[in-house]
């Protein structure tokens, strides 16, 4: 198994938790959510990536992907760092009523490391756990669609709008997915 929630081994799959810095509420409006829906189709469409399942809740999104060409790092340095950008340009310049605070809280994360210019959005870790089996993956993914069930959003998985559960029951879906197939 993965050690210290790296990626490892470029080529294999993994489940991750990509976080918003202090937890923002981000996701809570359609307009910064459906950013992570078309990165997430851009990825898949354009760089390799593989996305076998995926929920976007409040704060923070759970995903399970591979790479097709071992180099899923290198896609997820792009796919945050291009959401991030987008997201934080429409927090200025779309209307928003939590605009100041939400700024004030992405430039004190940036404060914090010498890496960032003017704003942090996404935590740096990325939680990364190697699925290395059938069971294990299935229970990922378990997790990943009962998220806004147990977080009391909806009764039934199938109703949360951003969760691949509804490509798994063949439903009205946002993006294509690979689906897994134990």
């Amino acid at each position: 198994m993965t050690t210290g929630y790296r990626i490892d081994h470029q080529d294999q799959m993994y489940f991750l938790t990509f976080r918003v810095v202090k937890w923002v509420d981000v996701f809570t409006r359609e307009i910064y959510a459906q950013v992570i829906i078309d990165s997430l189709r851009y990825c898949r469409e354009n760089k390799g990536m593989r996305i076998y399942a995926f929920v976007i809740m409040s704060n923070h999104l759970h995903v399970i992907l591979s790479a097709d060409n071992n180099n899923l790092s290198d896609i997820l340095r792009d796919f945050k760092r291009h959401s991030a950008t987008t997201i934080l340009k429409l927090i200025q310049s779309e209307p928003e009523s939590r605009k100041d605070w939400m700024l004030s809280i992405f430039q004190k994360e940036a404060n914090k490391h010498k890496r960032n210019i003017k704003y942090q959005f996404w935590h740096h870790y990325n939680h990364a756990i190697e699925l290395e089996s059938s069971k294990f993956t299935l229970q990922k993914l378990a997790y990943i669609h009962l998220n806004p069930v147990r977080a009391g959003y909806v009764l039934d998985p199938t109703h949360w709008k951003y969760s691949s559960q509804r490509n798994y029951d063949r439903d009205h879906t946002l993006i294509d997915i690979d689906l897994l197939d134990f």
